[in-house]
C-alpha cells in the first residue's frame, strides 16, 4: 500500500502539469455550443466536450498530429497548412448560427507559426471563387491578415449578412466581403496566445489575449474611404474598426431560395482553412490549436478575459 501511494504521489505532479488550463471555466460559460480541447490522437475525430452535441471535427487531407503541450487536455493539434478539420454543413446543428438577430462568439488558444498570407482559425465561411463572385455562403469566422481593407497581420473577425460580397445601402456591391473588425496590434506568432471575437447583432469586437484591442477608423490609412465605411454606420457616421459596426444579422442559407444563386450549398464549419478563391488550402493555417470554443451569444469583455485566464498561457511551453 505504501509503495502504491508513493507511485501515485510521484505521478501526481505530471498529471497536474499536463493540462495547466481550467476547461471548466469554458464549460460553465453560458451559451456554449462547442468546445474542443484536441486531446484525441491523430486519425480520430476531435469531439466537443461539455456541450449538447459532440460536433466531431473530421480530418481532411490526412491525419493531423497530436502533440503534447495544450492548455485544456495537455495536447494540441498541429496543422501544417495542408490539412484541416471540417464538419459538413448538414451536420453543423447548433453551430449553424444565422438570422437577423443572431449573436456569436469564438475563443481560441493557438500558436500561429506565420502570417505570410491570410489565415483561418474557424467558422462557417465559404467565399466562392474570388473577386466579384457572389456565390459565397459566408456566415461568421475568426480570420487573420486581411490587408485589403486595413488588416495586414491583424486579427480580423468577419460576419456576413449576404453570404456573398458586401453591399452598400443602395445595393451596389463591393468586389469582396469587407465586413470585419481589425485589431490595433498584430496577431502574435511563434508564441501561445488567445484570440477571440464577439458579435452582438450590431458590433463586432476582436480580442487578443483576453483584451479588446480597440482601434479607431482612419479612412485613408485603413483603405476604408468608401461611404459604406464612413457614412453608413450608426446615425450616419462611420462603422469604426474595433469595435466595427455591422448590424444586419448573419446570412442564413436556404436550399430552395439559393439553389441558383449559391449552387455550392451552405458552408461547412471548418477549422484551420476555408474555401476561398476556389480552393480550400490557399489560406490554410500553420500552427497549433490547443482549444477552440463557439458560443451562440456575445460574451462580455469580462467573460473573454476569464476565458483567457483559464488557458494559463504562462504554463505552456513555446
Amino acid at each position: 500500500m505504501r509503495k502504491l501511494s508513493l507511485l501515485f504521489l510521484l505521478a501526481l505532479p505530471v498529471a497536474l502539469t499536463a493540462a495547466p488550463g481550467n476547461p471548466a471555466v469554458i464549460e460553465r460559460t453560458p451559451g456554449l455550443v462547442a468546445f474542443w480541447t484536441f486531446g484525441e490522437e491523430e486519425g480520430q475525430p476531435r469531439r466537443s466536450t461539455g456541450t449538447r452535441h459532440p460536433h466531431p471535427l473530421l480530418e481532411v487531407e490526412g491525419p493531423i498530429p497530436r502533440v503534447a503541450g495544450g492548455p485544456f487536455s495537455g495536447y494540441a493539434a498541429e496543422l501544417d497548412g495542408k490539412r484541416y478539420f471540417r464538419i459538413p454543413y448538414a451536420e453543423t446543428r447548433d453551430l449553424n448560427i444565422s438570422g437577423p438577430e443572431a449573436q456569436v462568439s469564438i475563443f481560441a488558444v493557438v500558436r500561429i507559426v506565420n502570417l505570410k498570407q491570410s489565415r483561418t482559425i474557424a467558422g462557417m465561411w465559404s467565399e466562392g471563387k474570388g473577386r466579384d463572385d457572389d456565390t459565397g455562403t459566408r456566415q461568421y469566422a475568426l480570420l487573420m491578415n486581411m490587408p485589403t481593407y486595413g488588416g495586414p497581420n491583424k486579427l480580423v473577425p468577419h460576419v456576413s449578412s449576404e453570404g456573398g460580397v458586401t453591399r452598400r445601402a443602395d445595393g451596389s456591391p463591393f468586389p469582396w466581403c469587407c465586413d470585419y473588425a481589425v485589431t490595433a496590434g498584430e496577431v502574435p506568432t511563434e508564441v501561445w496566445c488567445t484570440l477571440g471575437f464577439t458579435y452582438d447583432g450590431k458590433f463586432l469586437r476582436a480580442f487578443i489575449n483576453g483584451a479588446l484591442d480597440a482601434l479607431k477608423l482612419d479612412p485613408v490609412a485603413h483603405r476604408r474611404t468608401d461611404r459604406y465605411f464612413t457614412r453608413e454606420g450608426p446615425n450616419g457616421g462611420d462603422r469604426g474598426m474595433n469595435p466595427y459596426y455591422h448590424g444586419r444579422g448573419i446570412f442564413a442559407y436556404d436550399a430552395a431560395k439559393h439553389a441558383v444563386s449559391k449552387p455550392g450549398g451552405g458552408s461547412d464549419f471548418t477549422v484551420g482553412a476555408r474555401y476561398a478563391v476556389g480552393r480550400m488550402l490557399g489560406e490554410a493555417t500553420i500552427g497549433r490549436f490547443g482549444g477552440l470554443a463557439v458560443f451562440n451569444r456575445a460574451l462580455t469583455e469580462a467573460e473573454m478575459r476569464r476565458l483567457h485566464e483559464a488557458a494559463n498561457l504562462a504554463a505552456l511551453r513555446n
